[in-house]
């Protein structure tokens, strides 16, 4: 029988050679991530569940990255990570990644890759719903809600309906003003917030595999906001670069039969696309920056999971190279590693944080900060009446701090052009 990647890796994670889209089957997780968000109440449903003295099932493949709420004096964000410390010195979990110390990575799903937790072939689940971002290394990486994660911690499995696939192929080549998040944005346009709703999204084709870890990471990233329960990308020579750069951990591959039955299809042609935005207030709700040319913005924010990473930044500094912006701008790395890479990647002889320096933007810790709005003291947190240019993943009425402010979703590109002009502006302007 053909299956599609995600049902051959559920097989796998089932013990089966074959397992039918819609079937309930039981799966040998082989990591579970949380964070400073959703590890406390997870953790208190396990003690709950499990009883006093419970220990979790593999210390070895629980992962705690805090990365939230951090750089902030909000009493109740600093009790998250009191909680996390504790339920990490109890089990003993080697991968908690503190605060503070030099342990601490940012943002956990670049972490997870960073840290060489992404594996081909495996299954990931994580108490956030962008936890589908791991499937960009021919894996399966899905979101859940704290008590699944509860009874992962306990068992080591979980319960799951196996998802039908839907295809998302883009032919031709990547024009220099395009990025991933046009091309993610431009799908969520067509299928709207629940096209996918528990399905998986694979991608394929040339324009797809000619994308570095961290562009097909920014696709994979936004199928939850399509309403998908997986993104995945199968793997190809720059997975297993990435991957083997990281890790020294066996892993195995599977890929798509010719055959295999899929929910849906559709095709594209990159080199004919343009440059998109999601206007307020939904990530559906595409337009062409073309068409919203002019509209005045108050900030431009480039960073987050979706957005906060070194290729992300790349792309930024391509605009504002040798350019200043006239709003405020704020820079967010997604991890520690990419703010170091700041310093050492150069464009045109220049580090890119200097060119964002240079150029008038702030640069913050980090974090995921202001892409879950967060505390008042956060940094680049929207307040009323705010029009903000945002490389993050949502634009949902106060997502990003105040229910009166308006956000565009939009590429790197789109957001520096814009943080220029201090209107949504098409990044062909500025290549």
């Amino acid at each position: 029988m053909e299956q599609t990647i995600t049902q051959k890796i559920l097989a796998r994670a089932a013990n089966r050679k074959f397992v039918n889209t819609g079937e309930n089957v039981w799966l040998n997780v082989d990591v579970l991530l949380t964070h400073d968000v959703c590890g406390p109440p997870t953790f208190d449903i396990f003690n709950q569940e499990f009883g006093e003295g419970a220990r979790v099932w593999d210390p070895e493949k629980v992962v705690v990255l805090p990365d939230h709420y951090i750089f902030t004096a909000n009493e109740h964000a600093h009790r998250n990570i009191d909680l996390l410390r504790k339920f990490a010195k109890e089990q003993n979990l080697p991968h908690y990644y503190d605060v503070g110390t030099d342990r601490y990575r940012g943002v956990c799903h670049v972490a997870l890759a960073e840290e060489g937790f992404n594996l081909p072939g495996t299954v990931l689940f994580g108490t956030d719903s962008h936890t589908c971002t791991s499937g960009a290394f021919g894996m399966f990486g899905s979101g859940i809600g704290n008590t699944d994660a509860a009874f992962i911690l306990g068992t080591g499995k979980l319960w799951e309906k196996v998802p039908e696939s839907m295809l998302f192929t883009f032919d031709g080549e990547m024009p220099e003003y395009l990025s991933a998040k046009d091309l993610i944005l431009q799908i969520l346009g067509d299928i709207g917030t629940d096209g996918a709703t528990y399905r998986a999204m694979e991608f394929n084709g040339e324009a797809i595999h000619s994308l570095p870890m961290e562009e097909r990471m920014t696709l994979t990233n936004m199928a939850i906001e399509g309403g998908g329960m997986n993104g995945i990308i199968a793997v190809d020579e720059i997975t297993e670069a990435f991957v083997k750069s990281k890790t020294s951990k066996p892993y195995e591959i599977f890929t798509s039969d010719p055959g295999a039955a899929y929910f849906s299809k559709t095709r594209y042609n990159a080199s004919e696309m343009e440059p998109v935005v999601a206007k307020p207030h939904s990530p559906d709700n595409r337009a062409t920056v073309q068409s919203m040319k002019g509209t005045k913005i108050t900030k431009s924010y480039i960073g987050s999971c979706t957005g906060g990473k070194l290729a992300d930044f790349k792309l930024a500094a391509k605009i504002l190279s040798g350019q200043r912006v006239s709003v405020p701008t704020n820079i967010v790395p997604a991890t520690v590693k990419v703010a170091r890479d700041l310093e050492t990647e150069l464009y045109n002889g220049k580090s890119l944080k200097s060119i964002f320096e240079d150029a008038g933007c702030s640069i913050a810790l980090p974090s995921c900060a202001a892409c879950l709005g967060g505390p008042t003291d956060t940094v680049g947190r929207s307040v009323d009446r705010d029009v903000v240019v945002s490389t993050t993943n949502r634009n949902f009425p106060g997502r990003m701090g105040s229910k009166q402010a308006e956000v565009y979703l939009a590429s790197p590109l789109t957001a520096a052009a814009s943080a220029i002009t201090g209107k949504l502006t098409d990044p062909r302007n500025y290549l």
